[in-house]
């Protein structure tokens, strides 16, 4: 391979957002540079979605066999090891299946090493120079530890190393409770490790619909001890470490950092691109385009992190590569439609948010169609009382608008409102489609119903007010 490497795209990050912008750029009949520093395989498959995802499975399994066997005498904790060292044997295999796909399909086009912009159209890969005419940056995002966890040394975990560990800890205090401390938690709690989990909003989960928060926080404490609403501090221990909460304090053996990631942009030297910062001083992307001002970069994936998700990553990866075969063509980039917002919590009950968010909803112009857990059929029968479903549809012509819930099955009831949303359903047109019964999704019938009565008597009442 010569010391210098000429391509039309260099994307920078073989992930999700990476090879969705380089198989994009295939297609166009441009040639590109799949770079990544390694190991490969996606966050998703190595850290993220899908080592928590088995690791819930895992906790799921041992949650029955626990109370099925009943509390006392308790199952031998070294069978709950057996099954977190199963979910992560799982994990491994996937993220190797993606390694090996994005081998294949890069071939020659894949240069193993670190990467850092040297001129607004050159790269230096470890002492290798790499030229392109436009750049996609799909570097990712790592944990955050700020300095007041990083001082317990050993005893803080992130995501990245807690999926490192063969056998669980005794006890561990989660700080943040956001999507993927609470998934955490729950998974941990079933586990058999006592869990103590604090954040120092109102909500867990990032919920902005007070009901729902106000419901998901009552039904997980049922679980695990869960600290809300109040700052937060850890302080190191001889039995690892201290966690408080107000007026609540706890030991714990171990801390796990779940306050969200932060761009992978540490090393790329973006300033030698020719970008430019904001009035914060940060490189953010076009929200549109993706495109950092003043370069030939375009951004995607967790590295521009207003909607983290893989499904996200994979089309922020198309709108990248549109983007930058618009600068070689010198045609308007094609870039495709976002889809609705659709963001998934796994704890069993599942949270969810579809489409508008309850902050950014009009009240006025608003209706919220409720259903409860207890009022439907299969949700007794799964002991899923709890749940809760909130859907928001617009005044007048009862246009969905978004939803958020609490529910087991959760997960699909979310998908139905999301595709709902994004073609333009309104509530009435959703209540003429078929409902099986017994089935949760019953509980999303209940709730259009219920929008749909406010919607009428609305109508009723600006008949009788003329």
């Amino acid at each position: 391979m010569p010391d210098t490497l000429h391509t039309d795209i260099a994307v920078i990050g073989a992930g999700t957002a990476g090879t969705s912008a380089f198989h994009e750029i295939r297609r166009a009949g441009h040639s590109a540079l799949l770079i990544d520093h390694g190991p490969l395989g996606t966050t998703c498959a190595r850290a993220g979605c899908m080592p928590s995802k088995a690791v819930l499975h895992a906790a799921h399994r041992w949650s029955v066999l626990r109370d099925f066997l009943g509390r006392q005498p308790a199952p031998s904790s070294a069978s709950a090891d057996a099954l977190w060292r199963e979910a992560l044997a799982l994990r491994d295999t996937l993220a190797d299946g993606a390694a090996k796909r994005t081998r294949e399909a890069a071939g020659d086009a894949l240069l193993l090493g670190s990467a850092r912009f040297v001129a607004p159209d050159a790269l230096d890969v470890d002492g290798r120079r790499v030229r392109a005419r436009a750049f996609v940056v799909a570097t990712g995002s790592r944990p955050v530890v700020p300095p007041f966890l990083r001082e317990l040394g050993a005893a803080v975990l992130t995501t990245d190393s807690l999926f490192q560990r063969d056998r669980l800890p005794r006890s561990v205090g989660i700080v943040g409770a956001g999507a993927v401390g609470l998934e955490m938690a729950v998974a941990l709690s079933r586990l058999g490790v006592r869990v103590v989990a604090a954040d120092r909003k109102d909500a867990p989960a990032g919920i902005a619909d007070p009901a729902i928060g106000q419901r998901a926080a009552q039904r997980f404490r049922e679980e695990f001890t869960l600290w809300l609403g109040q700052p937060v501090q850890v302080e190191a221990d001889p039995s690892g470490a201290a966690i408080r909460c107000g007026a609540d304090s706890e030991l714990v053996e171990v801390v796990l950092a779940a306050l969200g990631r932060e761009p992978n942009v540490h090393g790329l030297d973006l300033a030698a691109s020719g970008a430019t910062t904001d009035a914060q001083g940060r490189f953010a992307a076009d929200p549109a385009t993706l495109r950092l001002p003043g370069s030939s970069l375009f951004l995607a994936g967790d590295v521009h992190p207003d909607r983290p998700l893989m499904h996200e990553a994979a089309d922020e990866g198309v709108i990248a590569a549109r983007g930058a075969l618009s600068l070689l063509d010198g045609q308007p980039a094609r870039v495709p439609a976002r889809r609705t917002p659709l963001g998934i919590v796994f704890t069993d009950p599942d949270i969810c948010n579809v489409g508008m968010s309850f902050d950014r909803l009009d009240p006025e112009s608003t209706v919220i169609g409720t259903a409860e857990g207890s009022g439907n059929g299969r949700s007794r029968i799964l002991h899923a009382e709890s749940s809760l479903v909130r859907v928001y549809a617009r005044r007048g012509d009862g246009l969905l608008l978004g939803a958020a819930l609490m529910a087991v099955h959760g997960e699909h009831l979310a998908h139905l409102l999301a595709w709902a949303v994004q073609r333009g359903e309104t509530a009435r047109s959703l209540l003429e489609m078929p409902y099986y019964h017994p089935v949760v999704e019953e509980m999303l019938q209940s709730a259009l119903k219920d929008a749909a009565r406010q919607l009428d008597t609305d109508t009723d009442t600006a008949r009788g007010n003329r």
